[in-house]
């Protein structure tokens, strides 16, 4: 009789199977409907080849096209596809890497004297698609080191060699389909035939390995789908978003603007923009001042030394600007790169009570990174942000609550703010690679636990990523979806026991000794700049009327109407009602096409009637005329408006 291993499915169902057997058998065993749709198996956390085999009792999920781990399986399938056609397409070119990513793959190809370009990607969709139905499967192939670099040697490829070098002989393995062969750790779909539908969307270049001094590649992205259907749908949500991209329409209600005389990634705050942070900021600080946060500023530079201190200078150093010398000789500052390390240096000026704990310090504090240049994007990637921090210090019987409190506060936050989807991730460290964090394993096991706990107690929808911790702590992300189900990490709560031990913070307990604090870090936004450039998309610039910078305009009919438009608008001045009068020698049709361009919530009409009854037409963004009242009225009905969306 066979060996048998106990598998354990999602469901908790346990069943006995023999010893070597594959994801694919399992699925088979349940039903051939799954096994039709089974793209990899997840076997004790770790994504494998559905026809891989299983060796040890091990809890298995089996992967579709519904999973997140499905999806990444699918596409860096695709991305080998892509590079057969490439291959049969251009013999002789040469393949860096072409991993999945969020939405797609793409491949880093050199060309050599060849030319690629925009004229050839439907070429390479049709050579693709053709390659699909061959059906043709993925195996895995154990290869020696030296194998493989015979192998990469006789086909001239100095990427694969390159890679090769960073590899142990025993982990090397390749992935054959059709006839094209490629250096990959895996996993992969079983065959091409579930890739139904591809798309090329875009060609740009990327310096081999990231770095400047390197030849520069080709980058080829792409996205594929097991249904043409989901395709179509795919790039109708691609046009969406290009008409929400954030920079388009920072652009066009005048929010944010960039110089290359001022730097790139620095971003100009316009006034409207100004506006919007500063509303954004009041919302905030109102909610914290309730929760009992103390507002505190730090400097936009500190001591090299201070991120030596917290750790900070030897993980992101390289990251950062420059260090800055001074005439002292040995005396060097920095950009600010982090707020924490202020923090506690403001916790440190006095000695500290058990009964002053918690402390609950909140900064907007500026704070800069040396992002390389290519990865600029907007407002999402920039070298100058603002984050909406606050350091938490306080006892270690306090932790729990006090978590629990901040998530209270984020979900405050994406409830006034529309985001109504979202998953809390829990970043942990990777327990098989210690080495790239700080601290004692019992200082982590502790931190750990206590997120776990907190998040399900709170009933968040929680998902667990290993490796994803800060360096000196765990952390809870929030991974919010916007109105085109895209996902983006905005805010984080973090749990830190190492700042407070190298920063030697303390506070006398109520047993007259000295203890030390934990550390939470915490920030609803994430950054401004970042979660503004999120909430634009979102909202496609329709901002909830509570913080769109003009909530109203003012449109008189014609210049005889002006004294009492001007009475309107102070009237709403007054009354804390922020927008325009529209004054201009132009058509009242034309002031009102270009408020909508503007998506001003709330236009204010007066003419001859609404001056005659001390009254005002009112007019919603897209919706057209909703009825006249007087100015008391609207002043009421706005009130209501934004009571309602901020409670």
């Amino acid at each position: 009789m066979s060996e048998s291993i106990k598998i354990t499915l999602p469901d908790g169902t346990e069943k006995d199977y023999p010893k070597g057997s594959t994801g694919m058998e399992i699925a088979v065993n349940i039903s051939e409907g799954l096994a039709r749709n089974v793209l990899a198996a997840k076997v004790n956390g770790e994504v494998i080849d559905a026809h891989r085999p299983i060796e040890l009792d091990a809890e298995v999920q089996l992967l579709t096209w519904n999973d997140k781990d499905g999806k990444s399986t699918f596409w860096h399938s695709s991305a080998h596809l892509m590079a057969e056609a490439l291959e049969t397409l251009y013999p002789g070119i040469k393949f860096g890497i072409g991993p999945a990513i969020e939405k797609g793959f793409y491949y880093d190809v050199d060309f050599g004297d060849m030319t690629f370009n925009a004229q050839n990607l439907k070429e390479l969709e049709d050579k693709m698609l053709e390659l699909a139905r061959e059906k043709n499967e993925y195996q895995r192939e154990n290869v020696s080191k030296s194998d493989a670099i015979k192998y990469f040697t006789k086909k001239g490829d100095e990427y694969k060699l390159d890679l090769l070098e960073d590899l142990e002989d025993g982990t090397i393995t390749f992935y054959n389909q059709g006839n094209f062969t490629d250096l990959c750790r895996g996993p992969h779909i079983p065959n091409t035939g579930f890739i139904k539908a591809a798309k090329i969307l875009n060609v740009a270049a990327a310096y081999w390995r990231g770095d400047e001094k390197n030849k520069m590649l080709t980058r080829l992205y792409g996205v594929t789908f097991p249904k043409q259907k989901e395709l179509i749908e795919y790039l109708e949500l691609l046009e969406e978003a290009k008409k929400r991209d954030h920079r388009k329409l920072g652009k066009e209600l005048e929010l944010f603007a960039f110089s290359e005389k001022v730097g790139l990634g620095l971003p100009l705050w316009l006034p409207k923009g100004t506006a919007l942070r500063e509303k954004l900021e009041q919302f905030l600080r109102k909610a914290q001042t309730k929760a009992g946060y103390s507002p505190v500023i730090t400097p936009h530079i500190g001591n090299k030394n201070l991120y030596i201190t917290s750790g900070h200078y030897e993980k992101y150093g390289k990251d950062s600007f420059q260090p800055i010398s001074t005439p002292n000789e040995g005396e060097e500052f920095m950009l600010k790169p982090m707020n924490c390390p202020h923090h506690c240096e403001i916790y440190n000026v006095r000695p500290r009570s058990y009964k002053e704990l918690p402390l609950r310090l909140a900064e907007f504090g500026n704070v800069y990174r040396y992002e390389q240049s290519g990865e600029l994007h907007g407002l999402t990637r920039v070298r100058s942000f603002t984050v909406d921090d606050a350091h938490i210090f306080c006892r270690p019987d306090q932790v729990e609550d006090e978590f629990k409190a901040v998530i209270d506060l984020v979900l405050y936050v994406f409830k006034s703010l529309g985001f109504d989807k979202f998953t809390a991730q829990i970043s942990l460290r990777d327990p098989n690679n210690k080495e790239k964090y700080i601290g004692s394993d019992e200082a982590w096991e502790r931190a750990e636990a206590a997120i776990i706990k907190t998040a399900r107690e709170k009933g968040l929808e929680t998902i667990t990523e290993l490796g994803e911790a800060a360096f000196y702590g765990p952390k809870l992300d929030f991974l919010v979806k916007d109105a085109l189900d895209r996902s983006w990490q905005l805010g984080t709560i973090q749990v830190d026991y190492q700042l407070p031990e190298r920063f030697k913070l303390e506070y006398i307990g109520a047993d007259n000794e000295k203890h030390r604090p934990v550390m939470i870090h915490r920030a609803p936004f994430g950054s401004m700049e970042r979660f503004i450039a999120v909430l634009t998309e979102h909202c496609a610039g329709n901002f909830p009327l509570w913080l769109t910078p003009d909530q109203i305009a003012v449109l008189p009919i014609s210049e005889k109407y002006q004294d009492y438009a001007q009475r309107v608008f102070r009237t709403m001045e007054e009354n804390g009602i922020t927008g325009y009068l529209d004054d201009r020698d132009e058509k009242i049709g034309r002031k009102i096409r270009d408020a909508e361009v503007k998506k001003v919530p709330l236009m204010l009409i007066v003419g001859e009637k609404e001056q005659a009854s001390e009254k005002v037409s009112v007019r919603e963004h897209t919706k057209g005329d909703i009825g006249s009242l007087t100015i008391a009225e609207f002043i009421d009905e706005f009130n209501t408006r934004i009571k309602a969306l901020v409670e």
